[in-house]
């Protein structure tokens, strides 16, 4: 069969149409993941862990759907406010989220079991959590809240102050103090201090203008927001802590469900194996911290079994109890995390 100039013609003027179509279609399969949290912003290899551990994670998951997930990261809050993102994701209005869930207590008040003082001191026992009843309990409460926990995380906490370092309960009369939930502020208050309430990314703002002489938070969180800066005195997380925090990476239940099978298992695949990343890297904070502060000229301090055992009698007196008496879940879930050694 003979082709004419103008069958050819012809069909070169389609393949543009055919092309187009074709993109078109293959980009409608693509579906972006929206993925905020609070802490500064890196790359896969530099920065905070918790903004690489994201980083890695859509990486990863991307690889393995063959690109039919892909992911945009938000660090610093610069997607939607801090607090508000437990909100979104229930809603569906947020895709994904790293996030303290403690920070949630105000809505669903059982959340401030994931900063409970005295009651983790090892990432061992934090661990032990996620097979454990309270562990269950949890996944199924978020689940029933409409959150899904991909990645489990636990970091220990230390204190910056604009003094000396904060050991003793004694040593906190009198200080502003930020301790990240009400149970570790109820604490912190019944050892004399001034209560003050901000999110971890906003310390630093309020060290530096003298709203806030102290703050608990993560030892990565004390490096990555650059406390140092604003600090005198450290307490460490390394060796002893009285502050565990399960911050996890979280994904809007309605947006998973709407994954195929495939990709949910690329989700959940990918957000256990990070895991052990997420521990790892918060190990390694607990110990540099120190070396960052000593660099600046700041007094630094550890705790022992001895001082963790003076905060849990103020702990037991006065946090343990106001949660237990909020609900009857409430107490529910203290007795539950209180039976994982």
């Amino acid at each position: 069969m003979a082709f004419t100039r103008r069958d050819i013609l012809k069909g070169l003027a389609a393949a543009p149409a055919i092309v187009g179509t074709s993109y078109a279609a293959h980009a409608a399969d693509t579906r972006v993941i929206k993925l905020s949290h609070q802490f500064p912003g890196g790359t896969v290899d530099t920065g905070d862990f918790r903004d690489r551990l994201t980083r890695k994670f859509a990486a990863e998951v991307e690889k393995r759907t063959g690109g039919s997930l892909k992911f945009e990261i938000y660090p610093g809050s610069s997607l939607m406010k801090t607090v508000a993102q437990f909100s979104a994701l229930r809603k569906g209005a947020l895709d994904m989220s790293l996030y303290p869930l403690a920070y949630a207590g105000g809505e669903v008040q059982e959340l401030n079991i994931g900063l409970m003082p005295c009651m983790v001191t090892s990432y061992d026992q934090g661990f032990a959590w996620k097979k454990a009843e309270i562990g269950r309990e949890l996944v199924k409460l978020l689940d029933a809240k409409g959150v899904k926990i991909v990645t489990w995380i636990w970091q220990a906490g230390g204190t910056a102050s604009r003094t000396n370092p904060v050991v003793e309960p004694a040593d906190a009369r009198g200080l502003k103090f930020r301790g990240g939930s009400r149970e570790m502020d109820l604490m912190l208050k019944e050892a004399g201090a001034i209560i003050s309430s901000v999110p971890s990314n906003e310390i630093y703002a309020a060290m530096q203008t003298g709203s806030l002489d102290a703050a608990l938070t993560s030892s990565t969180s004390l490096i990555s927001f650059r406390l140092e800066e604003v600090s005198k005195g450290l307490t460490t997380g390394r060796g002893k802590s009285f502050w565990f925090m399960l911050e996890p990476l979280l994904m809007s239940k309605s947006v998973y469900d709407s994954l195929t099978p495939a990709q949910q298992k690329a989700v959940t695949d990918v957000g256990q194996e990070l895991e052990s990343f997420a521990t790892a890297s918060a190990k390694a904070d607990d110990a540099a911290v120190a070396a960052v502060y000593q660099k600046v000229g700041a007094k630094v301090a550890d705790m022992d079994d001895r001082v963790i055992a003076n905060w849990r009698k103020i702990a037991e007196a006065a946090a343990w109890p106001d949660f237990s008496k909020r609900s009857a879940e409430c107490d529910r879930f203290l007795k539950m995390a209180k039976a994982v050694a």
